[in-house]
């Protein structure tokens, strides 16, 4: 039997009172509740055909007999006996497959329902969101309900695409509901965030505190040509020597603080009060250099230095530099590599800013900041050029540093940072 693609093979309806069994096929002896509903009007006169009782393919398990139902009478227009009488099915619109698809749980597989019912009737469809496996589970973790997603892929299905944008509008929505402004309206308590002071931010307030208002502070600034810096550094890049060391300008800015401070060593020094438990206060000269090096770490800032930095070579110097930044980004600086400093460096220029005005570290009488390098216009044998600047900012203990000797001490810096072979003499 051929039927052509399209046309309906069966219909459904409500059952109807009495049973008669037709003359031209005799009832079957051990009577069977039907499990399909009704059958199609006519079946060729075959009781063992699938017509007659035979299951459809994939339709269920075999009965061993099954009860006829009464007959529907014939349209007007004659039929085959072998193409069977049914009832069109009708579509479903887009809204009603929405309506389905919301009330159908995630995950429901799309099957038709072939559980008899009171009436006797074929349930409908039980609609399912097309994902692959990998697609679920991502979904699952994310706990995004598929339902919800907007279907793109070809035959339908959710793809991972779909989830990363569905993600990304929730998280832009939840950013908007939840940023960092509290909600107007709210209790003034319920807007802001406390943060208890302990730990490093507490001793570096304390510290902070103490420096700026025991030590007259004054700040003084100068701006550097760092062409010929930015030239050596380059230069030590590409050096043997120095392969696999991380170089930047810091390093000559380090050993230029180390010089200038050889050639004025009242700015490597400490101002003691009460000496000897008396009133006597004293100025106590350190002839080693332990550069303090500022760092922002997780735990906050911290200044740990470098013992006796006088004594190393610039290669030694370098080494130092990259072992204290590592330790102090991994949190892992201890006590002992933040006491005893004499003299403080800070980069704000890796940052990005220019200059500032530091406050001293407790226990020493000046530090540096080392601003960012730009190309700037710069005047060079009245000729203006493009050239590599930067600015150096130092802030000192009114009480020991004089302005003479701080402006003494920023220019020598700044002439090593001009010409580094300086270094050299």
């Amino acid at each position: 039997m051929t039927i052509d693609v399209g046309t309906a093979i069966i219909s459904v309806s409500d059952a109807v009172a009495g049973d008669p069994t037709p003359a031209d096929v005799p009832a079957p002896e051990t009577p069977v509740q039907p499990l399909y509903g009704k059958l199609p009007a006519d079946d060729g006169g075959t009781s063992g055909s699938a017509l007659a009782g035979g299951p459809l393919v994939g339709s269920g398990p075999k009965a061993d007999a099954v009860k006829r139902r009464p007959r529907k009478a014939a349209p007007a227009a004659a039929v085959s006996r072998n193409a069977p009488e049914v009832e069109p099915v009708q579509p479903h619109t887009p809204a009603e497959v929405s309506a389905k698809r919301q009330d159908t749980a995630p995950g429901q597989a799309d099957v038709v329902d072939n559980r008899p019912t009171l009436g006797g009737t074929i349930t409908g469809l039980v609609n399912r969101v097309l994902a692959k496996p990998p697609v679920r589970k991502i979904a699952r973790d994310l706990g995004i309900d598929l339902a919800d997603v907007v279907a793109t892929g070809s035959r339908g299905e959710v793809t991972r695409e779909d989830l990363v944008s569905y993600q990304s509008q929730r998280d832009a929505e939840l950013d908007q509901a939840e940023g960092f402004w509290g909600k107007a309206g709210k209790p003034q308590d319920q807007r802001i965030e406390r943060i208890p002071v302990k730990g490093v931010r507490k001793a570096t307030a304390k510290a902070m505190v103490e420096s700026a208002f025991s030590a007259p502070h004054v700040s003084i600034f100068v701006d550097v040509d760092a062409s010929r810096t930015m030239e050596f550094v380059k230069r030590l890049k590409a050096s043997r020597d120095f392969e696999g060391i991380k170089v930047s300008p810091l390093l000559i800015l380090a050993k230029a603080v180390i010089w200038a401070a050889a050639r004025n060593p009242s700015v490597n020094a400490t101002w003691v009060d009460n000496v000897d438990g008396t009133d006597a206060a004293e100025i106590q000269v350190k002839h080693y250099m332990n550069l303090g090096i500022a760092a922002a770490t997780p735990r906050g800032l911290m200044v740990p230095n470098i013992k006796d930095a006088q004594d190393l070579s610039l290669k030694e110097l370098a080494l130092a530099l990259n072992n204290l930044a590592t330790t102090a980004r991994a949190g892992k600086t201890q006590p002992a590599e933040m006491q005893g400093g004499t003299l403080t460096i800070t980069n704000i220029g890796a940052l990005g800013i220019d200059t500032g005005t530091p406050i001293i570290n407790p226990g020493e009488v000046a530090i540096v900041a080392f601003g960012t390098i730009k190309q700037k216009p710069w005047v060079l044998d009245g000729e203006v050029i493009p050239r590599w600047i930067t600015t150096l900012g130092g802030s000192f203990d009114h009480r020991v540093v004089d302005g003479d000797l701080s402006a003494r001490f920023m220019a020598d810096v700044a002439a090593i940072l001009e010409e580094p072979a300086l270094l050299l003499d």
